[in-house]
């Protein structure tokens, strides 16, 4: 008995299946999350670098914003080439940002008062709050 099917083809693949070859080579589309909704490339560079360069303005959640709506960007790296230091800078900053509030964090409660030694009482909010009358407790 013979069998009509070809020996060169794969007998495990599916023939009503779409390939889609270069789906990862693919530029972005869109510079911004909301696809066709969102901004035209050239209003895009304008909002990426405010809300890049108000980040150094004490605005650093501003930086985690810049990296969401633009994420587009951010993850392919051949897209969009005037949009991309700013949201790269915003990503770096952010994460510097958070590097060093959570470092702070992280010191300030766990070494308390055997780090900080007498100074302690007077950092910590709730004495300052207590201090200044701003508890019903006292």
């Amino acid at each position: 008995m013979e069998s009509s099917q070809n020996p060169n083809t794969n007998p495990n693949s599916n023939p009503n299946r779409i390939q889609n070859p270069v789906s990862s080579q693919i530029a972005a589309l869109w510079p911004t999350i909301d696809a066709s909704l969102g901004l035209s490339e050239e209003e895009s560079v304008s909002y990426a670098r405010r809300f890049y360069k108000f980040g150094f303005a004490l605005l650093p959640f501003l930086w985690a914003v810049n990296c969401f709506y633009f994420w587009p960007v951010l993850r392919d790296s051949h897209s969009f080439p005037r949009i991309r230091p700013y949201i790269v800078g915003s990503a770096i900053g952010f994460a510097i940002f958070m590097a060093i509030i959570s470092s702070w964090a992280l010191t300030f409660s766990i070494g308390g008062e055997r780090l900080f030694g007498p100074v302690w009482n007077k950092l910590v909010m709730y004495n300052l709050a207590d201090k200044l009358g701003l508890t019903g407790w006292s």
